[in-house]
């Protein structure tokens, strides 16, 4: 299958290259032209990605209908990335939003690519910087017929069994908010459950205890697998990590999502917030633990001790 993916960061580079390894023609665009030709032009890549420069080149590259995959920040970027395009495609042409757009705005941008006869799909997408290796576990929103012939493309990024359609405009955005909130109550146990072993009387090796509790425990998941990597690289102490934990929105908007309903959330809504005292107090332990996690599983930046 034809497909553009605009915007190379983390995300869209992997998704591109997985695509095309998998068999795909991609067309790719990136505000940095030289970043899309040098993944072009990797051994692996060569003659799957070309280039679209400038973006309007898309038009003619990719075959109608045209399925367009974004891969850009939310908010404002993709407000004006979704805005270009649709100065640009056709009646029947489709704006994949892969980023962590709010399911509000992703319903917004449904109705309005409508009218111009545009079609949408909001696809929430997990597996960070691994995505390429592992696949990207992706949750999907908006018309079945669209997702479905969008459909081989998803089957190649993600793993087995690792996509869903999950309903109409938003619900994939709604999806993946609520699966970042979840993910902000795990990593916040993990990280005060080995502040208790770090602190104790014993001399413990926490890479060992990560990797033997993720076979057969209860509490094993690639979280814990990425912890185990962490304090093999950094030591016990982390001494090498600051405990300022960022967060990305998703949170925020699981937390007012829960308000919205009346649904009390604790663990998610403390687990936020531990993440904004992180920003204002010296660094504790457990706060080095959430952002050695954050840096291994989706290269975000570690923020500097000066």
């Amino acid at each position: 299958m034809q497909l553009a993916v605009c915007g190379l960061g983390r995300m869209g580079a992997g998704m591109a290259r997985r695509a095309a390894r998998g068999g795909h023609e991609v067309v790719a665009w990136n505000r940095t032209e030289a970043i899309a030709t040098e993944i072009a032009a990797e051994a692996e890549n060569e003659g799957r990605i070309t280039v679209a420069e400038p973006i309007e080149r898309l038009i003619e590259m990719v075959a109608a209908p045209r399925h367009v995959v974004i891969s850009v920040p939310s908010g404002d970027a993709t407000d004006a990335m979704v805005d270009q395009l649709a100065g640009i495609l056709e009646p029947g042409d489709v704006i994949i939003d892969s980023g962590n757009s709010r399911f509000h705005d992703s319903r917004r941008h449904a109705a309005e690519l409508a009218e111009k006869g545009i079609e949408w799909l909001d696809m929430g997408v997990s597996g960070g910087v691994w995505g390429l290796q592992v696949g990207f576990c992706a949750m999907l929103g908006g018309q079945r017929e669209v997702f479905e012939r969008f459909e081989p493309v998803v089957k190649t990024l993600a793993p087995e069994n690792g996509y869903l359609y999950c309903g109409g405009a938003g619900a994939g955005h709604y999806t993946k908010m609520v699966h970042n909130g979840i993910e902000y109550g795990i990593m916040q146990a993990y990280g005060e459950g080995f502040d208790i072993l770090h602190a104790s009387d014993y001399d413990l090796d926490l890479a060992a205890i990560a990797r033997m509790w993720n076979n057969g425990s209860v509490i094993r998941s690639w979280l814990l697998e990425l912890a185990g990597n962490a304090f093999e690289k950094e030591g016990n102490d982390l001494e090498g990590i600051h405990g300022w934990v960022a967060d990305s929105g998703e949170g925020r908007w699981t937390v007012a999502e829960a308000i919205d309903h009346d649904v009390p959330a604790p663990i998610i809504t403390l687990s936020l917030i531990e993440r904004f005292r992180s920003r204002r107090e010296p660094d504790s332990y457990s706060d080095r633990v959430l952002a050695a996690l954050r840096n291994e599983f989706g290269g975000h930046a570690l923020k500097d001790r000066g």
